[in-house]
C-alpha cells in the first residue's frame, strides 16, 4: 500500500504539473461540456485557477475536476456522460465533440457512457494502474473488491497494464492487484457486484 500510495502522489502530482504548467489558461481553453448534475462539493482546476463547478457550470478541455467526500459529479461532453464518485480527480486531457479525447483518472471512480447508435469515438483513459480503450460504450473503472478493476456493460474496451493487453466484453471485468499488475482474466460479473459498482458513483 505505501509504494502504491507513492505511485499515486507521483502520478497526480504529473496531473498538477502538467495542468498547472503544460495547460492554456482558464479563460483560453474550449467549453467541451457542462455538469449535467451536481451532488455536494465539486471542484474545477485550471492553471491557478479554481472554482466550485455547480449544475449547469462549463466544463473545459483541461479541466482537472476534483469531488469531496459523500459528493457527485454527472459531466456532459457532448453526448458523451462522465459520472464521477466521492473523492475523485479527473483531469479531461484533451476531448472533442464527436471524435474523442484522452481522460486521466488520478483517484476513485467512474462511469463513462455514451449512448448506442451514436457514431463510435476513440477515447483513452490512462490511469495509475493501466490504458482503457474506449470505442463508444458503458463500462466502469474505480476500485471494486479489488485495487481497480474495469466493468463493461455495453460496448468492448481493451485494457492494458503490466504489459498484458485484455478484451474486455459486454458483462465481463477485469481486476488489478497493484499499480503495474496485469489485469486479471476476463470474467462475469455477478447482479451485485455491478450495483455496488455503479451506487459508489451514484447510479441506482
Amino acid at each position: 500500500m505505501r509504494q502504491f500510495e507513492m505511485r499515486r502522489r507521483n502520478f497526480l502530482g504529473g496531473l498538477l504539473l502538467a495542468t498547472a504548467f503544460g495547460g492554456r489558461s482558464m479563460a483560453a481553453a474550449p467549453v467541451v461540456g457542462k455538469a449535467a448534475k451536481i451532488r455536494g462539493n465539486v471542484r474545477r482546476r485550471q492553471g491557478g485557477d479554481e472554482e466550485r463547478l455547480a449544475i449547469g457550470g462549463a466544463v473545459l478541455d483541461r479541466d482537472y475536476v476534483l469531488t469531496s467526500t459523500n459528493s457527485f459529479a454527472d459531466l456532459a461532453l457532448s453526448e458523451t456522460r462522465l459520472l464521477l464518485g466521492p473523492q475523485t480527480e479527473l483531469l479531461i486531457d484533451s476531448y472533442i465533440a464527436g471524435q474523442g479525447g484522452t481522460l486521466e483518472l488520478g483517484l476513485g471512480r467512474m462511469v463513462f457512457d455514451r449512448p448506442e447508435g451514436l457514431p463510435k469515438v476513440d477515447m483513452a483513459v490512462r490511469t495509475a494502474f493501466g490504458m482503457i480503450g474506449v470505442r463508444g460504450t458503458k463500462f466502469f473503472c474505480g476500485p471494486s473488491r479489488a485495487a481497480f478493476a474495469v466493468f463493461v456493460e455495453r460496448g468492448v474496451v481493451s485494457v492494458r497494464g503490466g504489459g498484458v493487453t485484455r478484451t474486455v466484453a459486454a458483462g465481463e471485468g477485469v481486476d488489478f492487484s497493484s499499480p503495474g499488475a496485469a489485469p486479471s482474466e476476463p470474467i462475469r460479473w455477478g447482479q451485485a457486484r455491478i450495483r455496488q459498482a455503479y451506487a459508489s458513483v451514484g447510479l441506482r
